[in-house]
């Protein structure tokens, strides 16, 4: 993780000053770093002084998000036009439009500031960009950005950034030795009031009965490919149906997976309607699963990466096998 330039502190901190309220969002289908990124950059502007609005496409599914569903909307806070002027549009965790899904209202035209980490980011014109794909985690550089412009970070922001950084690095087992700016800003966190333990439980602890039978389906389906190097494993409309959709645990999916013998990459491909699916992808090493999925319309990190594609599963893994061909 690259530490934050002053110049780049001091480009966010003139953002800031310049406007009187902003949009904060980030990716459709959010995950926990993509949730409290947002939260976190909320508490940021406030202690400056500004007026903000949460706004997320959903769905909370992830159980680790699900208690902050109610502190954001999918619709636009209606401005004037003379409000609107002094307004601004915050991204983060992602860098495009599309990412941002379907939202109620026009956010272009804004003044706009992405923050990511991803290594597919391509932010809209003229946007100020603070985008480091060495980063872990969106979470790791609000921080350092309220670090720079507030200054210590209070036990309640704490706690909501230390979530994301969790879950974004699978609690640290993503993280390899050029990794010491990383744990630094954790213990910082760490001193301010979060508490790993209680994280781990938070994140890992209360999935419903039903996502281990769910887990369970997936496994079982599980198929190996390229001499034991790829695993693909999938999840049907019937499966949806029978076991529901709320808490699904993929994570602990491609964890199963990924320690087998041989195995370098795993995909999971969930058929989300009669002509569309979302494809996972992780990987192990120097495996760069953001190439493949690139492929699919999708993108993300070279060790976690995701896609949309329309198409169905049993004629989507044939092409996804003969991608991974090509670099396995």
């Amino acid at each position: 993780m690259q530490l934050l330039t002053e110049t780049e502190a001091k480009s966010f901190r003139d953002f800031i000053d310049r406007h009187d309220f902003f949009y904060i969002c980030g990716h459709k289908e959010p995950d926990g770093d993509c949730i409290c990124s947002c939260i976190a950059l909320g508490m940021l502007v406030q202690k400056k002084g500004k007026e903000f609005q949460l706004l997320s496409a959903g769905p909370f599914k992830r159980t680790e998000i699900k208690r902050y569903e109610n502190r954001f909307s999918s619709s636009m806070r209606f401005l004037s036009e003379e409000e609107r002027k002094k307004s601004a549009l915050i991204i983060t965790d992602c860098s495009e439009y599309a990412r941002l899904g379907d939202i109620d209202g026009d956010l272009h035209n804004l003044d706009t500031c992405v923050i990511d980490h991803h290594k597919t980011a391509s932010a809209p014109e003229g946007a100020l960009c603070i985008i480091d794909p060495s980063s872990p985690a969106a979470c790791a550089i609000v921080q350092i950005l309220y670090e720079s412009v507030v200054g210590p970070i209070p036990k309640e922001t704490a706690e909501i950034l230390f979530t994301g950084l969790c879950t974004d690095t699978g609690f640290f087992r993503f993280l390899e030795s050029d990794s010491a700016e990383v744990f630094k800003a954790a213990s910082r966190l760490v001193s301010s009031g979060a508490n790993p333990r209680a994280t781990y439980d938070f994140i890992t602890g209360g999935k419903p009965y039903e996502t281990r039978k769910l887990l369970g389906s997936a496994l079982s389906r599980a198929e190996r490919y390229l001499d034991g190097k790829l695993i693909v494993t999938s999840e049907t409309t019937d499966d949806t149906q029978k076991w529901g959709a709320e808490g699904r645990d993929s994570d602990a999916l491609y964890t199963l997976l990924l320690a087998s013998e041989k195995t370098l990459a795993v995909v999971f491909v969930r058929q989300e309607s009669e002509h569309s699916c979302t494809i996972g992808f992780r990987s192990r090493g120097n495996v760069d699963v953001s190439a493949v999925a690139a492929k699919f319309g999708g993108g993300g990190h070279k060790n976690a990466s995701g896609a949309s594609s329309s198409g169905k599963i049993d004629t989507l893994i044939p092409q996804i096998v003969k991608e991974f061909a090509r670099v396995l």
